[in-house]
């Protein structure tokens, strides 16, 4: 019952308002999953730093945490820009080393930290509850740039949380996040498979292992849409999923077509949604949209 949604301008502005739009889209949705929200927006001006949400914890005073946190940072990196909103801090820093290496350090300040997205061009907010909270806490409407996921979701399986909520960042990969609706069936074996290899998972949520299984092939030289081809050959159950970079976006839709999933394209945009509505919502235009077809894989690049 998630509702997902993807926005992609193809005009080569950065000014685009993916924000309002792709926030239209899930308020659309919002019937789809009351628990949870979030977006991941790309705002296309890759000033060669690196930007990180920080997730504070579930509670507690988070200015002073945030505060604490950034001073240690201090010791690790050059940071340009520090601010905490709500349970997130956002930091911008000036690094070119390991992405694994800056958040395992980040992660071993305190137990309850995780960093919940990295890259140039990225930045995941998500919240429990409505999309609306989004905005009035972030202005998410704000945010301009080329590309933009987002997710509403009813949790079926899984905790409640911030954690546990989507869009989902591929931890180690920069700039790569996934946003998914549907069961991933062979999901515990994939599991077991990559913690083998070390990977940590933050959730118990099959979502997850999307992006971890983009980023280890992109990670073997495959591009984002030969990696997603490779999805749907190797993940079993109804899914459909959108996976973005900082400058593509692509869907993906299982073989047997048992999760909706809709596009709208013209020459100046791609609209990507669970049901019509969201991209009715979010133009107010008309536009000709489309079902994406069973084992279907479509990818725009900048």
């Amino acid at each position: 019952m998630c509702g997902i949604a993807g926005y992609y301008d193809k005009t080569g502005s950065d000014r685009a308002p993916v924000g309002r739009i792709v926030l239209g889209m899930l308020d659309a949705l919002g019937c789809r999953g009351p628990d949870s929200a979030g977006v991941a927006l790309y705002n296309g001006h890759n000033t060669g730093c690196m930007i990180l949400r920080v997730k504070l914890g579930e509670r507690g005073h988070f200015e002073e945490k945030g505060w604490h946190i950034t001073e240690q940072m201090r010791h690790f990196t050059t940071v340009q820009d520090a601010t905490t909103t709500a349970e997130y801090l956002r930091l911008v820093v000036d690094y070119h080393g390991s992405p694994d290496e800056l958040e395992h350090y980040i992660e071993s300040l305190d137990p309850e930290l995780e960093v919940v997205s990295m890259g140039q061009t990225l930045e995941i907010v998500k919240q429990v509850g409505s999309p609306q909270n989004l905005d009035s806490t972030y202005n998410i409407s704000t945010f301009t740039g080329p590309i933009g996921i987002g997710h509403t979701r009813l949790s079926t399986e899984s905790r409640v949380d911030l954690s546990h909520s989507q869009p989902f960042w591929s931890h180690g990969r920069p700039d790569l996040a996934t946003v998914h609706n549907g069961h991933i069936t062979n999901y515990r074996k994939k599991r077991w498979r990559y913690e083998q290899q070390g990977v940590h998972f933050y959730t118990e949520n099959d979502s997850e292992i999307i992006g971890v299984y983009l980023a280890e092939q992109m990670d073997r030289g495959l591009s984002l849409e030969e990696a997603m081809r490779e999805s749907v050959k190797d993940l079993d159950g109804s899914f459909s999923y959108i996976a973005a970079t900082s400058d593509s976006i692509g869907f993906a839709k299982d073989q047997f077509a048992l999760k909706p999933l809709l596009v709208a394209e013209t020459d100046e945009f791609v609209v990507i949604a669970t049901e019509e509505i969201a991209i009715r919502a979010a133009l107010q235009e008309d536009v000709a949209v489309r079902e994406a077809q069973a084992g279907e894989i479509r990818v725009w690049q900048r």
